[in-house]
């Protein structure tokens, strides 16, 4: 008998009184129709998905032109605005997991648990970015004012883009819809770190500081005749940094209130660890894990991703934080393959924020700059597929050192030719390349450190956080070193503010820390890498293990689920 067939015999059995059934005769049982799904509308999941690009846009703004704004523009000395890089980047490192432990003990309001994080934080958040690009009118404590005020909006859109992570969980109790806003959401991400890149370069890229000629220690203006033809006053060049700023604080603004009148949060069940992401949103999801870099953290503490292995849940209670730390970084394989991407990423980091610098002084291409950047930026975005093709056709060592390596040969490139604004385009092509495998990596790798850990480990589970989130940690504190250290390198060279030209020392400087710096950290980390142990073979090996595992203790009377969802979608 058909399904249908018997639904419907049971449900008119279950209408006649039953005085004229036989007796003895019972009624079948009525067989309750399925409660019909809820699904997210395209429209709810386009309201989530524009939720996650303010952080991008405002993060490539502040990354590729922080540095020069505050020496050209806001004309901070190198040695104080070193520490206000540095301070800012090391604040936003510690800020994840605190805003992350507030939330979490945060209580259920009528709007939700998340949704006031995002309400509130939106208005003062807008307020600080504005801030850091607006030069004040006195002169002294300018430090004090773009220290204090990157740490609050760095701290403010933590507060916005941490609870948007976890409302991943939250906007529908089905997993399939959360897929797929999760798929709507990376496009949206990837589109806001291009449009983060071309909206502050192209409008501050049309307006340039009038420059200084330095003659025997004394400032004379001076106007080139071959860079002056969009040349005007400082005070112009300050509004248009304002006048970008405004454009992606109303971006900022707008995507808030779509996000917050198009989602509800909801109080949802936990998703099982073991659920697949669709094979068609594989692509996708390499798009947005290559952007978890700048983000800050793949996500929060807080957001229950990962459930215990079925072999674990009988055998094992929930390890303290340090207990599960120490655990964590004892592990071998772990500490290798995060001290080579800590090399290979600040070698990209150098590139990223001395950039706009080296073209503008060293490379003599002070027009130029904001479109290679942005050449840059297309460049790792549409390569992000290729590469997560190339891993899984090749292998994961072998990405990483096609990968990275290829970057290697274009930046001696630019150390030993003239300047040529044609190699400069191919040389950002080929870093936009590299930069994309430098970022996509990482995040493929973990999940086969996890692995290895679970298997040395049985017994030890809920340490999957502490392997994200402690790379996150040292990631960002490491470009804050790095911003630091470049900025005071340019202070010892005799890095002169606005100077229409800068000395040798300083255009050597900047050539070695887009060139050879850079060269020397690719190939310290290429060499951490070959001592990394988990090849293709042995992730294989790990693999049969666990299922083995699995097995086991689903024979047992345990239900099956995979070790990560990373681990599932990679």
């Amino acid at each position: 008998m058909a399904k249908g067939e018997g639904a419907e015999s049971g449900s008119a059995a279950g209408l006649l009184p039953t005085g004229i059934l036989q007796a003895g005769e019972r009624p079948a049982q009525v067989k309750k129709e399925p409660k019909k799904k809820k699904q997210l509308s395209i429209c709810n999941k386009l309201c989530y998905a524009v939720g996650g690009a303010p952080y991008q846009v405002t993060g490539c703004a502040l990354g590729f032109f922080l540095q020069i704004y505050l020496l050209d523009v806001a004309q901070v000395n190198p040695f104080p605005a070193s520490i206000i890089l540095f301070v800012g980047r090391a604040w936003d490192a510690f800020t994840d997991p605190l805003v992350g432990f507030c939330i979490s003990k945060s209580s259920w309001t009528r709007l939700g648990r998340l949704m006031p994080w995002i309400i509130f934080s939106t208005p003062l958040a807008i307020i600080t970015y504005f801030l850091i690009w607006f030069v004040p009118d006195f002169p002294q404590g300018q430090e004090l004012w773009y220290l204090l005020f990157y740490c609050l909006f760095e701290t403010l859109v933590t507060c916005f883009h941490v609870p948007y992570s976890a409302l991943t969980m939250f906007i529908s109790t089905e997993q399939s819809e959360r897929d797929s806003a999760t798929a709507y959401r990376m496009t949206v991400e990837v589109l806001g770190t291009v449009l983060g890149t071309a909206i502050q370069g192209q409008i501050v890229g049309q307006a340039n500081a009038p420059c200084l000629q330095y003659l025997n220690g004394s400032a004379v203006a001076s106007e080139s005749a071959n860079r002056t033809y969009s040349i005007t006053s400082l005070r112009e060049t300050q509004n248009a940094y304002l006048l970008a700023a405004g454009v992606i604080a109303s971006i900022y603004v707008i995507c808030a209130v779509i996000l917050t009148l198009g989602v509800r949060e909801q109080r949802g069940k936990r998703v099982p660890a073991g659920k697949r992401f669709r094979p068609q949103r594989r692509v996708a999801m390499s798009f947005w894990l290559a952007l978890r870099l700048w983000e800050g953290s793949l996500l929060p503490p807080h957001c229950p991703l990962w459930s215990p292995e079925p072999y674990e849940t009988q055998q094992a209670e929930p390890m303290s934080f340090f207990r599960g730390l120490r655990q964590v970084m004892s592990h071998g394989p772990y500490i290798k393959l995060i001290a080579g991407f800590l090399f290979t990423s600040l070698a990209f980091m150098l590139v990223e924020g001395n950039f706009a610098l080296f073209c503008t002084y060293t490379l003599g291409f002070r027009n130029e700059f904001q479109n290679l950047l942005l050449a840059i930026m297309l460049s790792a975005t549409f390569t992000i597929p290729i590469w997560q093709w190339f891993l899984t056709r090749f292998g994961k060592k072998t990405a990483v050192y096609v990968g990275i390596s290829s970057a290697v040969p274009f930046l001696i490139l630019v150390a030993l030719m003239e300047s040529n604004l044609i190699v400069t385009y191919v040389v950002a092509i080929a870093a936009g390349i590299s930069v994309a495998a430098a970022f996509l990596l990482p995040w493929s790798m973990l999940p086969d450190v996890i692995d290895d850990f679970h298997l040395k480990q049985p017994h030890a589970h809920g340490t999957e956080p502490i392997f994200f989130s402690f790379y996150v940690f040292f990631t960002k504190f490491a470009s804050g070193v790095s911003l630091g250290i470049s900025t005071l390198s340019l202070d010892f060279a005799g890095y002169k503010t606005r100077g229409c030209s800068q000395p040798a020392s300083v255009k050597f400087t900047l050539k070695m820390l887009v060139t050879m710096a850079p060269i020397v950290l690719i190939l310290l980390g290429l060499l951490l890498f070959k001592l990394y142990p988990i090849d293709e073979e042995k992730r294989r090996q790990n693999k049969k293990a666990l299922q083995a595992l699995r097995d086991e203790a689903s024979s047992s009377g345990y239900s099956d689920t995979d070790s990560t969802e990373l681990a599932s979608i990679l």
